[in-house]
């Protein structure tokens, strides 16, 4: 990977700090909204979570998750040029499937809940426009 000078940082950690921004910003206020407002009441008569989340938690959690996959996205996408839309699609779906399987169905599989189907759909509802969102903004955060 060819490292560039731009403004005192290289262009490889400019774009890896973009790339985690690229998954933060969006996740953040997506996840808070989705779960804690728009359907906080199904979520509570789901009985799955606790009634006082412990936002840093969930915040820290993305932090690792944003790290992880902006240093991903260059080794699993090294010849991707300047295109953004297809590789982050890709790179989205790919992440929702590998997303989905532990914060949903593991979920699912080891937490009581009044209803595994509802649950099930609300998070395959929220994965999909997760990494629909966030997918292209790490690849543009690359994008050469």
């Amino acid at each position: 990977m060819t490292i560039l000078q731009v403004g005192g940082a290289t262009a490889t950690a400019r774009s890896f700090w973009l790339g985690v921004a690229a998954y933060l910003v969006p996740t953040f206020p997506i996840a808070y909204a989705w779960h804690l407002v728009v359907f906080a009441p199904t979520y509570e008569a789901l009985g799955i979570y606790r009634p006082d989340p412990i936002i840093p938690f969930g915040f820290a959690s993305m932090l690792i998750q944003g790290i992880v996959f902006s240093w991903a996205y260059p080794r699993l996408f090294p010849g991707r040029g300047s295109a953004i839309l297809k590789p982050g699609l890709a790179y989205g779906l790919a992440l929702a499937i590998l997303s989905w399987s532990f914060t949903t169905l593991a979920v699912a599989a080891k937490n009581i809940m009044t209803s595994v189907p509802a649950f099930v759909q609300l998070e395959t509802g929220f994965t999909l426009l997760q990494f629909l969102i966030v997918g292209p903004l790490i690849a543009l955060a690359y994008r050469n």
